[in-house]
């Protein structure tokens, strides 16, 4: 990685824990709306269930809640969503060794963030975590007006960093969002390979596969 300058990470499933934080959310949500009932696994499994690892819409996710769980009184769908915001960026865990991971990657390249999601959450757990000082940039889709897998995206970050595309390596998790998105813009990437499958109509080739975020302590 001798042309490389910069290293550019997504942040949920890639740098945060995001199995682990919804699941910590999902049981503080139980446990504030349903303490009535004495067991929540088979609620907590449906909820995480229809969270689809963070891929369904939270407005349509809460829909389904206030549908399909026992509730007493139902509350409004406003009220669930600002607790969502509240609890589940209280909730925000790293994965380990990934501040290792961060520290590690800067002191040899410039670093970056890209990712998808609403403002107010994205930047709620990179400040919960204390992230917002380690990296050079932060791109989050919503402010930008624009997502990943779209290229415009990718171009912002390399502009910003003053680098051409083959200077860049994009670190990410989903196949299509972080790693076909950023190869086609001209990015090299390492794919941890977390939750997300490989899907076959994929053209992208990453250079690296890890299942853990450490690996990368061997590679750049």
């Amino acid at each position: 990685m001798t042309d490389i300058k910069a290293v550019i990470f997504d942040l949920d499933n890639t740098l945060l824990d995001r199995t682990h934080t919804f699941k910590s959310f999902a049981a503080s949500f139980l446990g504030h709306y349903f303490s009535h009932l004495e067991a929540h696994e088979q609620l907590l499994a449906l909820i995480i269930e229809l969270d689809q690892d963070g891929y369904k819409d939270k407005r349509e996710l809460f829909r389904e809640l206030l549908e399909q769980l026992p509730w007493v009184t139902k509350p409004e769908h406003q009220e669930l969503m600002e607790y969502y915001s509240v609890h589940y960026v209280q909730n925000a865990v790293l994965f380990d060794q990934a501040l290792d991971v961060i520290h590690h990657t800067k002191s040899k390249y410039k670093i970056g963030l890209i990712t998808n999601g609403r403002t107010e959450i994205q930047y709620g757990k990179i400040d919960r975590l204390g992230l917002r000082e380690h990296f050079d940039f932060i791109i989050v889709s919503e402010e930008a007006g624009v997502k990943k897998p779209d290229r415009r995206i990718f171009e912002a970050a390399w502009t910003e960093l003053k680098l051409k595309p083959e200077q860049c390596i994009y670190v990410g998790d989903h196949p299509v969002n972080d790693i076909e998105g950023a190869s086609l813009a001209g990015l090299g990437t390492i794919w941890v390979q977390v939750n997300q499958p490989w899907r076959e109509d994929l053209t992208a080739t990453p250079l690296h596969k890890i299942n853990r975020l450490n690996e990368l302590l061997a590679i750049i």
